[in-house]
């Protein structure tokens, strides 16, 4: 028997605040259709790993998105591959992103993590986004990809409204649409023109499909994904840490009494905001899932990782921010083929800038009311007005 929701996934109300609509769908069942959509849901943790590990049922071959026009523009995009082709282009990018690369550039990370604290405690209030959340992503992560120094402001800005276009069809579809148009028409100028830093990752990709090592379509889906998996995430989980702590104080004192936390704070982080949502998935074939449910062939499917993060069936109160939290499995970067690439690097980013502040800054309080950036698939601010006390 199928399970439905008249639950609309994608309006303003549950975009602003979705992790109600999530728990409702989770205790509906482990598939519950979407009735506005003809979309099945899958939020259950148990059920959102195993799909994520299930390439072959849970496919991301014919897209990630809920509609055919952004399916068919990302289609060499790494996200929306399966193996055998996604497995030696996934490769060139954990060649990039992985451990044996960024750990070069682990001190380059936590001096200008040090600089940018001392910036905010002598500023005193500033915007958790722009003037903390941009800092590293901008000034680090982007040098270490090559992007050519113009166009990096006008990268982030049409990032985040990218990801609308994977939503279904609607007004904010067709304008996150427009944006990525725009994105890749820049990054197919850059890749043309070869017009990037030398010694970047975005350089070795280049090489690598004029020397017909892989298509130049592949690169610059890779190069997109680069901005994805290297920054945009990252930046909405640098602002969503900001205003966690300033809304729990209670963990910002246990990160100063024990800076070590860090690394579980990054974590802890990401799984109760996770910058990336959901995904869609096409099922292949009749599935079923962990309560007997099951979702037929030749359907599409929302895998909510944000729903996993916050599922009571993996976590002990999972919508408490708990930095020392034991259960450390969230699937915030993903997992499976799919898992993020760029997940060392985020987690890296988070722990040297929350280190510097913690050994810097007494408190952390909000100086004005946070906006929230509404989004098909992405979560986070566009503000975060902040204050802090030094200590």
């Amino acid at each position: 028997m199928t399970v439905h929701s008249a639950i609309e996934l994608h309006s303003d109300a549950v975009l602003a605040d979705p992790y109600p609509a999530y728990r409702a769908l989770r205790d509906a069942g482990s598939a519950v259709l979407l009735d506005q959509l003809g979309v099945y849901f899958v939020g259950r943790y148990s059920d959102v790993r195993s799909a994520l590990n299930d390439w072959e049922s849970f496919s991301s071959a014919r897209g990630i998105g809920l509609n055919p026009i952004i399916n068919e523009a990302w289609a060499e995009a790494l996200i929306c591959q399966d193996p055998p082709v996604h497995t030696p282009r996934r490769k060139l990018m954990d060649e990039s992103l992985g451990p044996r690369s960024i750990r070069p550039v682990e001190d380059t990370i936590r001096e200008r993590a040090e600089a940018l604290a001392d910036r905010l405690v002598a500023a005193g209030q500033f915007d958790g986004v722009a003037d903390f959340a941009h800092d590293l992503p901008i000034n680090v992560v982007m040098d270490l990809i090559g992007w050519p120094q113009d166009i990096r402001p006008s990268l982030i800005a049409i990032a985040d409204g990218s990801w609308n276009a994977a939503g279904p069809d609607g007004p904010r579809m067709r304008e996150g649409l427009g944006q990525l148009q725009r994105m890749m028409a820049l990054i197919e100028e850059i890749y043309d023109n070869r017009r990037v830093e030398p010694g970047g990752y975005a350089q070795q990709l280049i090489e690598a499909a004029h020397a017909g090592r892989i298509e130049r379509e592949t690169a610059i889906g890779m190069m997109a994904g680069y901005i994805v998996a290297a920054f945009e995430t990252t930046i909405s989980a640098m602002a969503a840490g900001l205003y966690l702590f300033a809304t729990n104080p209670g963990e910002w004192d246990k990160l100063r009494a024990d800076p070590k936390l860090a690394m579980q704070a990054a974590n802890e982080i990401v799984r109760m905001e996770s910058p990336l949502q959901n995904f869609g998935r096409y099922v292949t074939r009749d599935t079923v899932l962990s309560d007997g449910s099951s979702i037929p062939a030749d359907s599409w499917a929302i895998v909510s990782y944000a729903s996993a993060n916050r599922d009571e069936r993996q976590f002990a109160d999972p919508d408490s921010f708990r930095i020392d939290r034991k259960e450390r499995q969230n699937l915030g970067f993903g997992h499976g083929p799919h898992g993020c690439a760029g997940q060392g690097l985020a987690r890296m980013e988070l722990a040297a800038v929350f280190t510097a502040l913690a050994s810097r800054v007494a408190r952390i309080e909000l100086a004005g009311d946070p906006e929230r950036s509404l989004n098909n698939v992405a979560r986070g601010f566009s503000k975060v007005p902040v204050r802090v006390a030094a200590g």
